[in-house]
């Protein structure tokens, strides 16, 4: 018992000059050789010099920081060398590399004939790496599919992501057996504009898409109910500002349409009906109240409604109106 206390006091001594001697030698780089005064690196320069009296002890360090400036936090927050972040859009998530279709080289020469048959064959090879099985094959013609028509339609990247990860969870839970890659596509980028609040409707989409309206509808009522989609009613609300910026129309003109759907949708006006039809009518009705010409063929078009729906609605929105009457 006693050796062992012995052995352990000695380890403790010789830990503790370790412990000494690192910290003797970390006081020693920070001391100058001549003066012993203390070290400072400049900040302009990669310079290490002596407070006291000026020594330049070390020059042309390594600098581990970064080398753009930045002036406030957003900045240096955006300036970052991780490589772009991982994204749903792509059957990858983007975590491989890909081979430009450029025939070049880095100083921009074209390549010799030679170096162009071997780089074809090299960008063969790496779409074979990177979709080698039939999951990655479908995902990554269903997620072309999605971007294609979301830029048509203009639906911002969050939707397109929400679309991708949807259509991700059909393909796992093997909803797509029976049904074409392209319908549970544009099914997917539904759901996604619907969940965020992106006006977009069936008969817009229908136009982009490969597959027709019916086989739209009726794959989408599929999808929603197998993964459990609480999808919310689309509002007519959220198509008025589109709509309105399509016609030029004015701020006022706008403003009574808002107020128009507010009224008729207390009254239950909107139940059951098109809020794209709602919207238009509420529009047209909107520029007869602030006297703007607007008429109603190029709201139908604006909306994609017929002029038989606008005129519908317009009655009921100025029936279930109490601020506004028909003249």
């Amino acid at each position: 018992m006693k050796n062992a206390q012995i052995d352990v006091s000695r380890q403790s001594t010789k830990v503790d000059r370790a412990t000494s001697d690192q910290h003797h030698s970390t006081q020693l780089e920070n001391q100058c050789p001549e003066c012993e005064g203390t070290l400072v690196r400049a900040d302009d320069t990669d310079e290490t010099v002596c407070s006291e009296c000026g020594l330049v002890v070390a020059e042309h360090a390594i600098d581990h920081g970064p080398e753009w400036r930045t002036f406030d936090f957003e900045q240096g927050e955006a300036a970052s060398r991780v490589g772009l972040p991982t994204t749903q859009q792509m059957h990858d998530k983007g975590l491989t590399t890909n081979i430009g279709w450029r025939d070049q080289d880095a100083h921009g020469n074209p390549l010799s004939a030679r170096q162009r048959q071997k780089m074809s064959r090299l960008r063969t090879w790496d779409e074979r790496f990177r979709t080698q099985n039939s999951k990655d094959r479908n995902l990554k013609r269903a997620l072309g599919e999605i971007d294609r028509m979301a830029s048509a339609l203009g639906v911002p990247e969050p939707s397109r992501e929400t679309a991708s990860v949807i259509y991700r969870r059909a393909l796992d839970e093997d909803l797509l057996p029976g049904r074409s890659i392209e319908s549970v596509a544009t099914c997917a980028l539904y759901a996604a504009t619907r969940t965020n609040g992106i006006s977009r409707t069936i008969d817009e989409l229908t136009e982009v898409s490969r597959v027709d309206k019916l086989d739209i509808e009726r794959t989408y009522r599929y999808i929603s109910r197998e993964l459990d989609l609480r999808i919310p009613p689309s509002h007519p609300m959220e198509y008025v500002g589109r709509f309105a910026s399509q016609l030029g129309c004015s701020n006022e003109t706008e403003r009574y349409a808002r107020k128009l759907i507010e009224d008729a949708t207390e009254k239950g006006v909107h139940s059951g009906k098109s809020p794209a039809g709602i919207a238009a009518a509420a529009l047209y009705a909107a520029s007869r109240l602030s006297g703007e010409s607007i008429i109603q063929p190029e709201i139908s078009k604006a909306a994609n409604v017929s002029e038989v729906t606008i005129r519908q609605r317009y009655r009921e929105i100025l029936a279930a109106t109490e601020l506004y009457t028909d003249d």
